[in-house]
């Protein structure tokens, strides 16, 4: 079994940074690309930023790019998520994701989430 683990959530002020964590330490065979999503209570929940496991360009949320940073390390199966400059509308749960196929992509399996409160 795919166990998404999270780490790094809390709260920060605004302009602040924070750097979440995300290790699969279940089966990482077939796992093709992973991903961070956010949810706010009432709202959809949306795609922050993706990563494919064999490289390429991630892929970002419009209202994170140039703040926020994906990143892998495939050593450890783990995948990191840089965020710089936070707003307070960064605020919400944060979800690790991964997946087994790329086309269409798809998320099977989910980590437990991680809150991320940013104070104004």
């Amino acid at each position: 079994q795919v166990q998404l683990v999270e780490s790094g959530g809390g709260l920060v002020q605004a302009g602040g940074s924070l750097r979440l964590s995300c290790v699969n330490s279940g089966r990482t065979f077939g796992i093709l690309h992973m991903g961070w999503f956010r949810q706010v209570p009432g709202k959809e929940r949306e795609l922050v930023a993706a990563i494919i496991w064999s490289g390429g360009v991630p892929d970002y949320l419009d209202s994170v790019k140039g703040r926020f940073t994906i990143s892998r390390d495939n050593a450890k199966s783990a995948v990191y998520l840089q965020m710089n400059s936070l707003k307070p509308e960064d605020t919400a749960v944060y979800y690790c994701a991964a997946g087994g196929r790329l086309v269409p992509r798809q998320y099977n399996y989910w980590g437990q989430g991680t809150q991320v409160t940013v104070s104004s």
